[in-house]
């Protein structure tokens, strides 16, 4: 695949996750994709992204990521990306606080037949815990 087509499967991935359309997300993540950085419970393939999205969606219904910065080879993008959102809903067992949270991440995908099959990332959660209030 091309850097140009890879980009595209990103930019839909983020568009099914700010858009709450999270079952688009069987379009852009292959069945057998590995998160070597999983949510805790999270499960393979799109399913686990759903079911973490869903869950983060719920906490913050509002929930937006934008990407800064991308870096892309002909299988693999690499970028920086910030998320928002208004904690509204139950969090780790943590009751809404109404706070609103802005804190980044950096991830790493790598595709084939245009879909992500591999991911690496990391996102300041401890960050978003404090501004919370949570830690």
């Amino acid at each position: 695949m091309s850097r140009s087509s890879n980009v595209a499967v990103l930019e839909g991935f983020g568009s099914a996750v700010n858009s709450d359309h999270l079952g688009d997300l069987e379009e852009y993540v292959a069945a057998d994709s590995v998160d070597h950085d999983p949510a805790p419970g999270q499960v393979p393939g799109p399913e686990g992204y759903e079911e973490m999205f869903a869950s983060m969606r719920r906490a913050f219904p509002d929930l937006h990521i934008e990407v800064e910065h991308v870096m892309a080879t002909d299988d693999e993008i690499a970028f920086a990306y910030t998320i928002t959102g208004t904690h509204l809903g139950e969090l780790m067992g943590h009751s809404a606080t109404g706070k609103t949270v802005s804190y980044r991440g950096m991830q790493i995908s790598r595709f084939a037949d245009g879909k992500m099959v591999e991911r690496w990332g990391s996102s300041d959660e401890l960050g978003m815990l404090r501004q919370l209030g949570l830690s």
